[in-house]
């Protein structure tokens, strides 16, 4: 087992694929950092040393991911609720709210976003 950033991952796991279990990583994130690291895309996590684990270790902390982008974006909700725009309304709903349509699916949509709506 390897420990990088402070999750503990089998040594058969792909790196990148590693990296893509962080929230707010993904395939292109996972991909830049293997290159900044002079890492291949099949990459095992036991394959690396102490060292790029640390390097690893200090770009993810630079990174904004995890538990602080998801305070992040539930600010970001919270912040056009509280100015009620018509984004946060819809986010109050439970509707779509990138201008999806609602007319035939509107109970999908909800089905969806079970959260308390409240305006």
């Amino acid at each position: 087992m390897v420990f990088l950033f402070s999750v503990n991952f089998p040594e058969r796991r792909m790196v990148k694929k590693a990296l893509q279990s962080f929230f707010g990583i993904g395939p292109n994130v996972s991909a830049r950092l293997l290159a900044k690291h002079h890492l291949h895309d099949t990459c095992r996590v036991g394959e690396l040393a102490n060292t790029q684990i640390l390097e690893i270790n200090a770009t993810l902390t630079e990174m904004k991911i995890e538990n602080d982008l998801r305070r992040q974006v539930l600010g970001n909700i919270a912040r056009l609720r509280d100015t009620g725009t018509y984004r946060g309304k819809r986010h109050a709903m439970g509707l779509p709210v990138r201008g999806q349509r609602t007319k035939n699916q509107t109970i999908t949509a909800w089905k969806l976003n079970k959260i308390d709506r409240k305006l």
